[in-house]
C-alpha cells in the first residue's frame, strides 16, 4: 500500500479547502478555470506535493493513455508475419 507523507496530506488539505472557497483554479497558472470536483482538487494538491518533493507515489498514467497503449498494440504490424 502507497504510503503518502505529512507535507502531501497537508497539501490536499489546503487544496480541498481552497476548492472549497471557490479560490483554486486548473491548468497552468490557474489560467484553466475554477475547479468545482473534490477529486480534482485532490489531485492538484498531490501534484502540488510532489513539485516540493513531499513523499507521494509517482503517478499512474490515465485512462485516456493506457487506452492509447492498447489501441498501439492491436494496430502495430505483426513482427513474424504468417
Amino acid at each position: 500500500m502507497a504510503s503518502y507523507g505529512k507535507a502531501a496530506s497537508e497539501s490536499v488539505k489546503n487544496a480541498v479547502h481552497r476548492e472549497k472557497r471557490g479560490e483554486l483554479r486548473s491548468g497552468k497558472n490557474g489560467k484553466g478555470g475554477v475547479v468545482k470536483s473534490r477529486e480534482q482538487a485532490i489531485a492538484i494538491g498531490l501534484s502540488e506535493a510532489r513539485k516540493r518533493g513531499a513523499k507521494v507515489p509517482t503517478q499512474t498514467a490515465s485512462r485516456d493513455e493506457w487506452l492509447h497503449i492498447s489501441i498501439d498494440r492491436i494496430q502495430a504490424p505483426a513482427r513474424y508475419p504468417a
